[in-house]
C-alpha cells in the first residue's frame, strides 16, 4: 500500500486567511547596500494587499524610494510541530488614495484598538514621536507565497 504524502503548504485561501488574523507582521526593506532590514510592525489586509503605515519620514520610507522590493512574514507557534508562516514578497509603494487611506485606518483601529497605548500615557518624546504625518505603504504581493503548517505533519 502507497504511503500518502503529507503537505505543509497552505491553499492560496488558508494562507490569506492566516496572514489577515496574524498580529504581527515582519516587514523586510532593502538598503542601498542590498542589506535586508526586517523589522516588526502591525498591519492591515484589504483584498489581499497588506498596509503598513510608518512616519513620512523613516528610512523604511527611504529605502523603499530607492528599491521597491519587499518580503512580509507572518508566523505563529513555539515549538517546531506547531510552526506556521506564510512569506510573501512583492513590491511596495506609497499610497495617498483617501478611500484607501480611511479604509485601511478603519481597519487598523479594529485590529489594535485594545493594543495602543492612549497618546496620554506615552512618554513625551514618544508621543512627539507619532505627533507627524505618516506614509501609508501598500505591499502588492507576487502570485506566488511561501507557506507552511508544520500542524499537518502530525507530530507532537
Amino acid at each position: 500500500m502507497a504511503q500518502q504524502q503529507v503537505s505543509v503548504r497552505l491553499s492560496t485561501e488558508e494562507a490569506w486567511q492566516f496572514v489577515e488574523a496574524g498580529h504581527t507582521g515582519i516587514f523586510v526593506t532593502l538598503r542601498r547596500d542590498g542589506v535586508p532590514i526586517a523589522l516588526p510592525t502591525w498591519f492591515a489586509v484589504l483584498e489581499r494587499q497588506i498596509y503598513v503605515q510608518t512616519p513620512a519620514r523613516s528610512k523604511k520610507v527611504a529605502r523603499l524610494r530607492h528599491d521597491a522590493h519587499v518580503s512580509f512574514l507572518v508566523e505563529a507557534g513555539e515549538r517546531w510541530a506547531e510552526l506556521r508562516a506564510v512569506h510573501v514578497t512583492g513590491r511596495a509603494e506609497i499610497v495617498d488614495d483617501p478611500d484607501t487611506l480611511r479604509r485601511v485606518a478603519a481597519a487598523m483601529d479594529s485590529k489594535y484598538a485594545t493594543f495602543r497605548t492612549a497618546r496620554a500615557d506615552m512618554p513625551h518624546a514618544t508621543r512627539r514621536h507619532y505627533e507627524t504625518r505618516f506614509a501609508l505603504i501598500r505591499i502588492v504581493p507576487d502570485p506566488h507565497l511561501i507557506t507552511w503548517d508544520n500542524r499537518r505533519l502530525g507530530r507532537s
